[in-house]
């Protein structure tokens, strides 16, 4: 499994209690522990909770799906998460699965709780819907993301015309549901015309944990570019507006020296930053 990719959730506060929960729904561990950051482990995959405050809610535009090898698998999943939260679509039999539900928690995370084969080991997939004016480039953004990325290929892609069946009117060579891999980490993603209230935001994001500044000039190069966005702290929007965090491990490396100066100064370096630069943090780090 490739930990270096992982979601970060947003948070204004609660991020420890959210964090407390997903390990009792799904048998987790909390990994780390601060007052900002928390890192869970969920059946072996990394998620990040970051308390950072009141800017941005997360919303449906990225959901977690949830791999499930028996009926009772899901429905032990979805009992939890219906506590204090709001179905999306009912837990019922559907032309996709025999047993699958969306549902929104308490802390305003979406997940898919869905009966059916997994693609890998990889037991929860993020799910990127595109809607609005990305309504019909889910197929484009697997081919950039598939391309930006070593070790990716594109899975199954299944389309609206190919007649499992689709009462909104979508468009036809538009994707229903689609799997493609980066670097060995899972995303599904689709296309919806709904008009839905909310878009990619800061909310979610995804974590990409690199080696050296050549990687990640790379990935924030290819990722800002042709419409994309830089923003602070290793933070980008890339042309579709979903957000990514560009993360040297060199940075978490040096930001957790028991030396608290030395962090500290790190720390005040990046926060100045927008695309992280590893020998700038390393000056900072020696001065």
């Amino acid at each position: 499994m490739n930990n270096d990719i992982f979601p970060c959730l947003w948070y204004d506060g609660d991020g420890k209690e959210s964090a407390e929960f997903y390990c009792k729904v799904f048998g987790g561990t909390i990994t780390a522990d601060t007052p900002v950051v928390l890192n869970i482990d969920l059946f072996g995959q990394k998620l990040m909770l970051l308390n950072g405050g009141p800017q941005f809610e997360k919303n449906a535009s990225v959901s977690f799906m949830v791999m499930c090898e028996t009926e009772d698998e899901v429905q032990k999943y979805w009992d939890q998460l219906e506590e204090g939260g709001i179905a999306l679509m009912p837990l019922d039999s559907y032309p996709w699965s025999k047993k699958y539900g969306w549902i929104r928690d308490k802390f305003g995370v979406t997940w898919q709780v869905y009966l059916g084969e997994k693609q890998n080991d990889q037991k929860i997939v993020p799910t990127l819907m595109f809607i609005h004016q990305n309504n019909g480039k889910a197929m484009e953004a697997m081919e950039l993301y598939t391309h930006i990325f070593p070790n990716s290929q594109i899975g199954g892609v299944l389309k609206y015309g190919d007649g499992v069946g689709d009462e909104n009117h979508e468009v036809p060579e538009n994707v229903q549901h689609a799997h493609f891999e980066i670097n060995g980490y899972s995303i599904f993603c689709m296309d919806n015309s709904y008009d839905h209230k909310f878009d990619f935001n800061e909310g979610i994001s995804m974590v990409v944990m690199t080696d050296d500044q050549e990687e990640t000039d790379h990935l924030w190069n290819s990722l800002t570019a042709d419409g994309g966005r830089e923003s602070m702290c290793g933070w980008l929007k890339d042309k579709f507006g979903f957000s990514w965090q560009i993360v040297p491990k060199k940075l978490i490396q040096l930001m957790s020296d028991p030396d608290q100066e030395k962090a500290q100064k790190v720390v005040q370096a990046m926060m100045k930053m927008q695309k992280i630069v590893i020998k700038d943090l390393e000056e900072a780090y020696n001065s």
